[in-house]
This record gives structure tokens, sequence and C-alpha cells, in this order.
């Protein structure tokens, strides 16, 4: 989704009331950045909201991106915000050879994260921080991609099918149009 450099288009200021709602809505997805909500979003501050091409929205703060959303899908914060606050997220890990075309853009494909260096919710190996509580992930939940042997997320996106689909069939389509390290939602200049 944002493979080319994405210049940012009409620039508006966000409703109080439609702030309030989006910060519930942050709240209701990722209710484990609730102690560190009012760091991303402060209520006594201005959000703006930025559209950039392909129907995304960019809510932004003091020219800093923080959250994006394609048409009505669910709000994803954007890839610093996880790197800041790794264990407020739902995760996966994709095998070192996955990295590389991950960070060019493609599609992230099922084998990269059931191979023996990815890391799947449930797996018996997966410990504590790939375990997720031992629950699996549904298709639509949004998940943060790390890599093998790296420390910050280098991805996050919606999963395309639910982890125990992804170890039964071991093919597919894990994650598409997800918001990568070094793409043009990272290199978004608002200021």
């Amino acid at each position: 989704m944002f493979k080319k450099d994405v210049s940012p288009g009409a620039k508006s200021k966000v409703k109080s009331s439609a702030q309030r709602a989006i910060r519930a809505k942050v709240l209701e997805t990722y209710p484990l950045l609730a102690p560190y909500i009012d760091d991303i979003l402060p209520k006594k501050e201005q959000l703006d909201l930025v559209k950039v091409p392909d129907r995304v929205s960019v809510y932004s703060l003091n020219g800093q991106p923080l959250l994006w959303q394609h048409m009505d899908d669910k709000i994803i914060p954007h890839l610093k915000i996880v790197q800041q606050y790794p264990w407020c997220f739902q995760r996966v890990r994709i095998d070192r050879g996955g990295v590389r075309f991950v960070l060019s853009g493609a599609t992230l494909m099922v084998p990269g994260l059931t191979s023996a260096g990815g890391r799947l919710p449930g797996d018996e190996d997966a410990g504590p921080e790939y375990g997720n509580d031992g629950k699996e992930l549904e298709a639509g939940e949004v998940v943060a991609v790390h890599a093998e042997g790296k420390e910050h997320a280098c991805m996050i996106g919606i999963l395309k099918m639910g982890t125990k689909e992804m170890k039964e069939k071991k093919k597919g389509v894990a994650i598409e149009n997800g918001h990568y390290a070094g793409d043009g939602l990272w290199k978004l200049d608002l200021s």
C-alpha cells in the first residue's frame, strides 16, 4: 500500500468529538496501550487528519504520523509507535529469509512464519513474547511482525488468515498491504 513515496494531500483538524472516538477505538482495539494513551494521544492536543492516496487517512500530532486507516478498516498505529511500545501488540515473527522481501514491500507469505525461524502464537517454542497467552489469532486481527534476530518490529498489518489455518496449510498470504520500515508512510514528512 505504501510501496512508493506518499505525498500528503488535504490536511484538516479533527473535531474534539471525533478525537475522543478515535481514542476510544484505539483503546478498544489495543487495550494494552491504556497506560500510555495520554503519551500517544494527549487529550489537550490537536490531532490532524491528512489524506494520502489509495483512500488512506493518516492521523498526526505536531507533524508526526501516529495512526493510519484505510477506508473504514481498523485504525492501525504507525510503526514507530509499535516500536516504542512493542509489548502492547499481538506479535508474529518471520524468519531471516523473509525480511528482505517484507522490507521491499512484498506481501508477507505464510511460509516465512511457519518455517524454523518463524514464530506464531501457540507454538511450543514460541516463548512468552510470541505466545499471546496460547491464544490463536484470527483473520482480521492487527499484528506486529518482528524479524528473527532483530529487536524492533519491521511491519504491522492485518492478518488475512488465522494462525491456526496458517499452521495447517503452511502456504498462502499472511498479510498484504501492511506498513513496513522504509515505506512511503515511514518517510512521510508532514512538517
